[in-house]
């Protein structure tokens, strides 16, 4: 259950959900019809005015059905011709059409932003974003949409000001906004103000530059979370060259909590063993999974060192951490004998590795095993 449908089960069922839910029943919706709505659009509970409810659960309704057809269905409504409800109907099924999924269509069905409530503005907006070639299946499509919606030709002037003020070509700006639309939606003081901190952190102009070419996401960190980002990688005894170091290689590690920073630091270099400065070199490892991908692999090294099937050295914390499954598993399970895998690794080998019926594809980077290896890991 995620935060919307909460709030909605935290709210005065009798008061509010079920007046709304026997208006819908009241309008010939079946009970399998308000499941399957409400749980693909509950915000739609969360609407007032039954006009306004009945419109959008119509909308809603009649694109599950069509989507459910092999073939596309014309979607058409009467309403008040150049009212908001026209315009964003209209607007969403324009999307619909090109292909946006359904996913994407009733989140800005339900929300108040105004981006599919215009027309020409819309329509000007939808072909900017569709003549730079994003995808509209995923959700860059419509964050894109909303950014260049939302900014006016002289707001979107400035912020270009801004950014060729250091250094940045129209041509890089566009790139840039290909890679990360939001980031042409921060302020001319949330930019200034990065840029600053970065600086005092230690970095340079070029390579405040190069960390944003990089990762423009990184306007996100305000200037405390920068600084506490700073004072969380020298707490656990790196110099401020190596923090600089990190950022400049792998710049997601500034928005990083301070708790998973210690975390996976301790774990690599107190359990593993590996040396702090392997963790400067290749800073990518506070961005794997501790459950999924750190701990499996290095239990699996752990258990070879022990036999001394390694050697005696460890081998370097990239080599085990960065490979894709198939390499790793070549590297370290398929070139030793099986028996010597963690339990717990052969299980979560074989569950991703599970036999399966007859034309069915296997998932994953990991290699295909017979039925007969598969029972040997177990």
């Amino acid at each position: 259950m995620n935060a919307t449908q909460v709030m909605l089960v935290e709210q005065n069922l009798q008061k509010t959900l079920a007046p709304k839910l026997k208006f819908l029943q009241s309008r010939g919706a079946s009970s399998s019809e308000l499941t399957e709505i409400v749980s693909k659009v509950p915000k739609i509970l969360g609407m007032k005015g039954g006009k306004s409810i009945r419109r959008y659960y119509d909308i809603v309704k009649e694109i599950i059905e069509a989507d459910k057809s092999s073939k596309f269905e014309k979607l058409c409504h009467s309403l008040p011709q150049g009212s908001k409800q026209e315009n964003k109907i209209r607007n969403i099924l324009v999307l619909r059409e090109l292909g946006v999924p359904q996913r994407l269509l009733f989140s800005l069905l339900i929300s108040n932003h105004h981006v599919c409530c215009g027309k020409e503005k819309f329509e000007e907006s939808l072909k900017k974003v569709v003549g730079m070639g994003f995808d509209p299946t995923i959700p860059k499509f419509v964050e894109a949409l909303c950014i260049v919606y939302g900014l006016s030709e002289k707001r979107l002037e400035e912020h270009f000001n801004v950014y060729k003020r250091f250094g940045l070509t129209v041509s890089d700006i566009w790139q840039l906004f290909k890679k990360c639309p939001a980031f042409l939606g921060y302020s001319e003081n949330r930019i200034f103000q990065t840029f600053d901190t970065l600086k005092k952190c230690g970095l340079c102009e070029d390579e405040v530059l190069l960390v944003f070419k990089k990762n423009p996401l990184c306007l996100r960190a305000s200037e405390q979370q920068i600084l506490n980002s700073l004072e969380t990688f020298i707490g656990l005894g790196f110099s401020r060259d190596e923090y600089v170091m990190m950022v400049k290689c792998f710049p997601q590690c500034i928005g990083y909590s301070a708790e998973m920073v210690k975390k996976k630091t301790e774990f690599v270099v107190k359990k593993m063993n590996w040396p702090l400065k392997d963790m400067t070199l290749f800073p990518q490892v506070l961005g794997y999974s501790m459950e999924k991908r750190i701990v499996p692999r290095c239990n699996v090294v752990k258990a070879l060192m022990s036999k001394g099937s390694l050697g005696s050295e460890l081998p370097p914390m990239a080599s085990v951490l960065a490979c894709t499954d198939q390499a790793f598993l070549n590297r370290y399970v398929v070139k030793h004998d099986d028996k010597q895998l963690p339990v717990q690794y052969k299980e979560d080998t074989y569950k991703t590795n599970k036999p399966r019926g007859k034309g069915e594809k296997l998932s994953g980077n990991l290699p295909i095993y017979t039925h007969t290896q598969r029972q040997a890991y177990l």
